[in-house]
């Protein structure tokens, strides 16, 4: 088991070996709270051969490790990030009002009929009291 000091180095390396591998490839995230208050992320990605760990106390690091996240699940996913998060604005209120192809249109919802009971909102009904 390798520490890597260096995030860009990890995060290199973490996409790298999932890349290489991505049946076997597991990935680990440990989260440690101490007795003083802080706390100690630990991330590790594994493929039986190959070892990678990454830690960190300081919180400069949650934002690089939700992009990590989210690069690697897009790559289990097998998807490729969306256009509306990167084009601007004005394309996206374009876009939206073009007419949608069948194709494109996203899919309707069916209706589930809702229970009438506690769970669908209604108030639930007292017992009465037994008679001795």
């Amino acid at each position: 088991m390798v520490y890597i000091s260096s995030w860009q180095e990890y995060q290199e390396a973490a996409e790298a070996l999932y890349e290489k591998s991505p049946y076997t490839t597991r990935y680990c995230v440990k989260w440690r709270q101490s007795a003083d208050g802080q706390g100690k992320l630990v991330l590790k990605i594994t493929d039986n051969t190959t070892c990678l760990k990454f830690k960190t106390h300081s919180s400069v690091f949650l934002n690089r490790f939700d992009a990590l996240n989210l690069s690697l699940m897009q790559k289990m996913q097998n998807r490729r990030p969306t256009q509306a998060s990167t084009a601007p604005a004005a394309s996206v209120a374009s876009a939206s009002t073009a007419p949608q192809t069948p194709a494109e249109a996203p899919p309707a919802q069916a209706t589930t009929p809702t229970p009438s009971g506690p769970a669908g909102g209604g108030v639930k009904k007292k017992k009465p009291k037994k008679k001795k």
